[in-house]
């Protein structure tokens, strides 16, 4: 087919880099050991894989190239010309990308964690701890310092593209919606291009990307979607989900400022009622909420509310900056990594997180106990992934 035959010859085409090629572009050396999500419109499949040469486990994106649209292969190769320039250890890696027979294989680790959405989804129901989310924003925050350097505007910031390994290591994913602000040699000072396929990323989106007008947007637009992360992992689900898009984009121009949920944000009344998730305790606050000087919980009768919790002020100080309405207000990647509210870290991620993600285990904890050659192995594996959305990991 000359339309895989191009295809082919654009990924030879693309710039390498080290870790590209280190496992063979060879689809005889991948075993195939179960379906773990699907997507794009229903010609991606996702298998867990194991790498027999080095006997690792990999997750491998089969893309059926033969049913995708032009715009779709454009977008691929978009996506993949940046996952072969890009070399940062919290970006995800792409071990190895080709083609087998009518698909393209793309080729990268397996999160034995799953995404930071998986966790809060089945773990974190009422957010994660202030200490763990400060060491997750913290490896995001230095994938966007790199990529913003690297001239381009992420534009998917959001907890479901966010992996963790095993081994507690962070890494972002989500390069399909990548942008690159150079321009003919020239770094443009704004860019005025709105995401494809952008309707799951609607709720994490700034207000001047949605906005769509001449003053256009740029890299502090992902500071915007890092802010609504952080609520999503304070507070166990993103603000603005369940409102309509007319209303969210209303709501985000009009100022309507995404919060922590805790007992300085939410009304003491508030918190001896069954929470409703609307109003406050969606999300969204009207402005800055009274916090207590001392750090202390607020007294209540409700100890059993699940935002009956006081989050640090340098935590709320980090989330305002970023969700301020105007964008040359945010500040950029490099200044937030000097922010106070990461001054609690005192560890090294891949000593810290699994600590604190506890009783969470990584997925392949149970290859101890059954091999996952066995029919047994293989149900247990799969009762154990049942619960990630890895449709949306978009790795």
């Amino acid at each position: 087919c000359v339309f895989l035959t191009e295809f082919s010859e654009s990924l030879t085409s693309l710039p390498r880099r080290d870790t590209m090629g280190s496992f063979l572009p060879d689809s005889s050396s991948y075993e195939l050991l179960t379906i773990i999500g699907r997507g794009l419109e229903g010609l991606m499949t996702v298998n867990l894989a194991r790498y027999q040469p080095m006997g690792e486990h990999v997750a491998i994106r089969r893309i059926d190239l033969e049913s995708c649209t032009n715009d779709m292969v454009n977008y691929l190769e978009g996506e993949l010309h940046v996952s072969k320039l890009f070399h940062h250890p919290n970006i995800l890696p792409y071990k190895s990308v080709f083609i087998a027979e009518n698909e393209l294989w793309v080729i990268t680790p397996f999160m034995a964690y799953g995404s930071a959405r998986d966790l809060i989804s089945t773990h974190f129901t009422d957010g994660m701890s202030e200490l763990a989310i400060a060491y997750i924003l913290l490896g995001v925050i230095k994938a966007l310092e790199y990529i913003h350097h690297m001239g381009y505007v992420h534009r998917s910031v959001k907890a479901s593209h966010v992996l963790i390994s095993a081994d507690g290591q962070v890494f972002l994913s989500g390069l399909r919606s990548i942008f690159s602000l150079i321009r003919h040699g020239q770094r443009a000072r704004v860019v005025h291009d709105f995401p494809q396929y952008s309707v799951k990323v609607l709720p994490w989106l700034s207000p001047e990307v949605l906005q769509q007008n001449l003053h256009g947007y740029d890299s502090r637009s992902d500071i915007y979607s890092l802010g609504i992360t952080a609520c999503e992992l304070a507070n166990g689900h993103v603000p603005f989900k369940d409102m309509p898009a007319t209303q969210m984009l209303l709501e985000k121009l009009n100022g309507t400022v995404p919060c922590l949920l805790d007992t300085s944000t939410i009304p003491p009344e508030e918190l001896s009622m069954k929470p409703s998730r609307s109003g406050a305790d969606s999300g969204i606050c009207e402005g800055p909420g009274a916090r207590p000087s001392n750090g202390e919980p607020s007294s209540s009768s409700s100890a059993a509310h699940p935002y009956n919790r006081t989050f640090s002020l340098h935590f709320h100080a980090f989330v305002e900056l970023c969700l301020q309405r105007d964008p040359a207000k945010r500040p950029s990647a490099s200044a937030l990594l000097g922010h106070s509210f990461f001054k609690q870290i005192k560890r090294r991620p891949s000593e810290a997180l699994p600590e604190l993600l506890q009783p969470v285990s990584p997925i392949t904890s149970f290859e101890s106990a059954q091999q996952l050659d066995s029919p047994p192995g293989l149900a247990s594996l799969e009762s154990s992934l049942s619960h990630l959305e890895v449709d949306d990991w978009d790795f």
